[in-house]
Formats: C-alpha cells, sequence, structure tokens
C-alpha cells in the first residue's frame, strides 16, 4: 500500500524505441503532447527494448535510473509515451516516488483541458472515468477503511468501493446525456438529408490545419492555432459553392497515433458527423516529412470508427510553406478527383477544392433541355431567377423550351415538385 503522489507539472518524459517504430519522430510529437497539456519538461529519457518489462515496463535497471533523475531534479510527475496497465502504472509510482501517466492519460488530459462545449465537457469526463476506473485498485491508502477487529469494523462498504459505485453511477449519467446528444444530432442530420443537403466532414491528423481551412471556406472564425488538439467541438456551418447549391461542412476533433479507445467511445456522437457524411475531406500537412504516416493513421482511426467505406477526398494543405508545391487538382487513373492542393493561411486553391467538392458531390453545374408546360410558369420564374436559364424558346404548344445550367439533383429536386416527370439528356 502506498500514498498516491500530489499534482504536479515539472515533468520527466520517457520515450523507449521498440522495433518498428519511428523513434525522433515519435519523441518530437510526445514532447509537443506533453507541452500542450502545460508541463514543464526537466528531461527526456530514452532507451531501446525488444518488449515492454511486465512488471515496470522500463526494466529494472532502467526505472533506477529514472528513479535518480526524479530525486535529483525534484520532478513530480513522469510521463510515459507508451501505454502502461495499471499495475505497471501503481509499481512505477511506488519505486519512483512520483506520479506516473500514461499517453493515454496524457491526450485525456490535454482534451480536458480544451473541451469548451456543454458535448465536450460531458465526452472528456466520460473518457476520464472510464480510464481512471481500472485504476481505483489499491492505489490509495486513505480510501481503505475496513480493518477489521472489534471497534475497527467499517459500515459495511470500503472507501474504495463508495468510489467506484459513484464513478459507475456517473458514468451511466454521463451515457445518458451523451445519447440525448446523439439523438439530437440524428435528428438534425435527418433534417439535412430531408432537405437533400449533403454534409462534408473535415478530418486529419491534430494540427494539420482543419479548423483553419474550416474558417477559409465558410467564412466563419472558430478557434484555430498551431498546436495539437486546437478544438474539440464539432462546429457544422454552410459552405457555399458555385452552383448555389446547399452543402453544410462540419469540423470535428483531430486524430492522434494510439488515440486512447475510451476517447474514441467517449466521442461517437462527435465522430459520427464523419462517418454519416456525404463526403470527407482529408486534410493532410503537405509540409510534413512524416505525411505518408500520418495519413496510414488518420485511414486506421477512420476504419475503427466505421467511417473507412465513406468516400473521401486528400486535401493537401500548407503548400505555401513549401517552394515545390502549386494549387492544382490530382485526379485517378478512372479521372476521379483524389487531391486538391491548397493552402488555407493564403487562400491559394480554395477555389479548386470548391470545384473538387461540387464535382465529387454531383453537384458541378450542368447543361440540360427542359421543357415546361404553361401549368409550370413558377418552375420557369424560379429557374430565372437563380440566372439558370441560357436559352429560351416556344414550341407550337405553348410550352418553354429551357436550356438550363445547374446541378443535375437541384434541377431534378424542383422538376419533381414543380410535378414534371424528369429530366431530357445533357446537352452536347
Amino acid at each position: 500500500m502506498f500514498e498516491r503522489p500530489k499534482a504536479g507539472q515539472r515533468a520527466i518524459l520517457i520515450h523507449l524505441e521498440f522495433p518498428g517504430a519511428d523513434f525522433d519522430s515519435d519523441r518530437q510529437e510526445f514532447v509537443e503532447l506533453a507541452r500542450s497539456a502545460g508541463a514543464e519538461i526537466l528531461a527526456v529519457v530514452g532507451g531501446t527494448r525488444r518488449l515492454p518489462d511486465p512488471g515496470l515496463f522500463v526494466g529494472s535497471g532502467k526505472a533506477e535510473e529514472i528513479a535518480a533523475r526524479v530525486a535529483e531534479s525534484g520532478a513530480e510527475l513522469v510521463i510515459f509515451n507508451h501505454t502502461l496497465s495499471p499495475s505497471q502504472e501503481r509499481n512505477l509510482e511506488r519505486l519512483l516516488k512520483a506520479r506516473v501517466l500514461d499517453r493515454a492519460g496524457l491526450i485525456l488530459d490535454i482534451f480536458a483541458t480544451r473541451a469548451r462545449s456543454h458535448e465536450g465537457k460531458l465526452q472528456v469526463e466520460l473518457a476520464q472515468l472510464q480510464h481512471i476506473a481500472t485504476r481505483l485498485v489499491r492505489g490509495w491508502t486513505h480510501l481503505e477503511r475496513q480493518r477489521g477487529g472489534i471497534g475497527l469494523r467499517g459500515p459495511g462498504e470500503t472507501q474504495l468501493e463508495t468510489d467506484r459505485r459513484l464513478i459507475r453511477d456517473r458514468i451511466a449519467s454521463l451515457k445518458r446525456q451523451l445519447e440525448d446528444v446523439r439523438g439530437r444530432r440524428a435528428r438534425s442530420r435527418a433534417a439535412r438529408l430531408r432537405r437533400e443537403v449533403p454534409t462534408v466532414s473535415l478530418v486529419g491528423y491534430t494540427n494539420a490545419g482543419k479548423s483553419t481551412l474550416f474558417n477559409a471556406l465558410t467564412g466563419d472564425t472558430a478557434f484555430a492555432s498551431s498546436q495539437l488538439f486546437a478544438t474539440l467541438d464539432t462546429t457544422v456551418r454552410r459552405m457555399p459553392l458555385k452552383s448555389g447549391e446547399p452543402v453544410v461542412i462540419a469540423d470535428t476533433v483531430g486524430f492522434i497515433r494510439d488515440l486512447p479507445h475510451d476517447l474514441v467511445a467517449a466521442f461517437r456522437a462527435t465522430l459520427e458527423e464523419a462517418r454519416e457524411a456525404a463526403l470527407l475531406l482529408h486534410v493532410v500537412d503537405g509540409a510534413d516529412p512524416e505525411r505518408a504516416r500520418r495519413i496510414a493513421q488518420v485511414e486506421s482511426v477512420l476504419e475503427e470508427i466505421g467511417a473507412a467505406e465513406v468516400p473521401r477526398l486528400q486535401v493537401f494543405n500548407k503548400i505555401d510553406l513549401r517552394d515545390d508545391e502549386a494549387p492544382r487538382i490530382e485526379r485517378d487513373e478512372l479521372g476521379v478527383i483524389c487531391r486538391v492542393f491548397v493552402s488555407a493561411r493564403t487562400g491559394a486553391g480554395l477555389d479548386l477544392l470548391r470545384d473538387a467538392v461540387a464535382e465529387r458531390l454531383d453537384l458541378a453545374p450542368e447543361v440540360r433541355e427542359l421543357i415546361v408546360p404553361p401549368s409550370a410558369a413558377r418552375l420557369r420564374a424560379q429557374l430565372f431567377a437563380r440566372r439558370a436559364v441560357l436559352k429560351e424558346r416556344t414550341d407550337e404548344a405553348g410550352n418553354a423550351c429551357l436550356t438550363v445550367s445547374m446541378p443535375a439533383a437541384q434541377l431534378q429536386r424542383m422538376c419533381r415538385e414543380a410535378g414534371l416527370a424528369g429530366l431530357t439528356e445533357s446537352s452536347p
């Protein structure tokens, strides 16, 4: 039994190299994570292992080295860039005489400081409680009250058991509240579907520039900053297209390597915006030398949340930071747009991106011939009001023969509302 060390910000970081890992890149990201959490970094301790040690993760020799560094520097916190089991965490705290935090706990802490909306706070609290629930085992001497013997027996429930019960009750309450949030989001999506308004969701590795791109495409002022997990709260806004067709775009939480499963579960309502979208814009930091690995890691998370089959368009952002890149569109072997190169900061390539989104959503204007009878004069007026009519003539029966330019889906909907059967083929 031991008394758990008190909180603090003075930290020593532990990052071990395992076979197949990119040591330098992962180490740099780890340091940025710690800084994002507000840690005062005293030292970064490295090492290599083939497999984690079952008891201490790092092995007894390395653990003694870390303990000496902690005692020498007066560190209050030791953060591991790895996932620790509850027993490994407790064993290390006994030996190091300092609080121990693993990668999942570090990311949860950052999320807790970033959450702004009521929904975001609920999601983070749920993830934190699910994480610490497994760590309420023989870690706190003040929680044990039943000692046995005359005059020492407790009221029938230890403080540890009370804490577990309270955590279970709070988790159940949070899940009910988040189910309500999920229901409201589902109703909003259903309303958009009834109005046939497609949703485009931004996804990507954290700090790829999603929020900056979101602001540039919508004219919004959502918080954007060059830091990990700058924003957690999903924001949905209308995105203007040249065709005039209504489209909404959603900015979602950034992904990261080894995203804690508790977070994925807690943010289910938010991540469903990506799973239910008509198109995903996978935002990539085009200036990141590790972008290939980041793309693979985002694809892994998309598969985990059930969004692997959603059509996606890669958006290589931050081309202003590279001299060899220019705004452009790339197509695959079938002629489908698969990649767009832009700079959200300067606005370069954003018109190309809007055109690409319109084409992928089948919202690009098409030239078609349409026969409008006198009974559908309102449809004719609507087409002229949209400035979609290129040419008009009147046939012998008094019908208006129109040549119009607008997205096929939009024209089909207007014809259906006017009671017309359908459209002719596209004009050559």
